[in-house]
């Protein structure tokens, strides 16, 4: 079997290209991470996935995407049904816990339907970020509420749900990003809360779901934790992570594309390993930029490469389900949230 490289890389379009598919068949990423720009339509989404599996050697590459509901749902109408935002969720819970606990382990469970009749085995879900009034939107109702015990009650159902259908949830982004006032994806984010905040507000979901497979870091500096460095680049931050929100799944830290991070996506990805994440992600496509990841990404081995085998074991055949309930109890939360917003 191939020797996996510690990257997860994302691919131009819709279809594999012949550079794309000897990039793949050289450098071997451990995953493929797919955008809009690769889904249009069911079958050839299984043939790109399909696709990447063959190039890179191995029946089990993990194959990601960005499927929420809501504002972020890679997988949209009319081929694939709506699904609302977080909050739907956490607002249910919080008139019912009992009702909003059954909705969001029946909305993961229905998109993990979607994913695996397509290959796909991860969802970068659930979020665990708790929103601030101070936070920026690029959170916002993607929250499932305000609460840190809400928002991990809410997710632990959503990483049920996508478990019982055979798709590895991540949690993200660790440890926080709903004090963030600006966008990772343009900028730096500065969090100067203090220790005691982070710990009564921001850490509690991370802690409570320390044991899901994966996690991906915040590009946010948290100058209670490391007052230079974003945690996908502090080696301060990254051992936080570890040792006291006591996570020790596969740690990969989020897109290196993003502006949050400074120097050349080479440097931003020898960064990361250097802070001690397992896994680089890359996601724009862009050939350049993907050859600099892969240049400085090492095999995966040692501790990373069990991390992410113990990740790939949680996988398992879906477990049945009652469709029909599913779809009624998601298309009535859709309703609701299109009716308030």
């Amino acid at each position: 079997m191939a020797e996996a490289k510690a990257f997860i890389t994302g691919l131009e379009g819709p279809r594999l290209g012949a550079a794309e598919r000897d990039f793949l068949r050289d450098e071997r990423p451990w995953g493929l991470i797919l955008f809009l720009r690769n889904c249009r339509e069911a079958a050839e989404i299984a043939d790109l996935v399909a696709a990447f599996r063959d190039a890179v050697g191995r029946a089990d590459a993990p194959v990601l995407i960005d499927q929420e509901g809501g504002r972020v749902q890679r997988l949209k109408p009319p081929g694939w049904r709506r699904y609302p935002p977080g909050r739907a969720y956490g607002a249910l819970y919080e008139r019912d816990p009992e009702a909003g606990l059954a909705a969001a382990f029946a909305g993961a469970r229905l998109i993990a339907d979607d994913l695996v009749a397509l290959g796909i085995n991860v969802d970068c879900l659930p979020l665990l970020d708790v929103p601030q009034p101070e936070g920026h939107e690029v959170i916002g109702d993607r929250a499932y509420a305000r609460e840190p015990a809400a928002v991990a009650a809410v997710a632990r159902a959503v990483a049920d749900g996508l478990l019982a259908g055979g798709v590895l949830p991540i949690a993200k982004h660790i440890p926080g990003h709903g004090r963030a006032a600006s966008d990772s994806h343009l900028e730096l984010p500065v969090v100067t809360a203090s220790r005691a905040e982070l710990e009564a507000v921001d850490f509690p979901p991370f802690r409570a779901l320390a044991d899901l497979p994966l996690a991906m870091t915040a590009h946010v500096v948290y100058t209670a934790l490391d007052p230079a460095l974003p945690a996908t680049t502090s080696p301060r931050v990254v051992a936080f992570i570890r040792e006291e929100l006591g996570f020790d799944g596969c740690l990969m830290g989020d897109d290196v594309s993003m502006q949050a991070l400074a120097g050349t996506i080479g440097e931003r990805t020898r960064a990361l390993f250097a802070a001690g994440c397992d896994l680089a992600l890359h996601c724009n496509g862009r050939f350049d930029e993907m050859a600099a990841v892969a240049a400085g990404s090492p095999p995966l081995a040692g501790r990373a490469a069990e991390r992410a085998d113990r990740a790939l074991a949680r996988l398992h055949p879906p477990e049945p389900f009652d469709r029909a309930a599913a779809e009624a109890t998601v298309a009535a939360l859709v309703a609701a949230a299109e009716a308030m917003a």
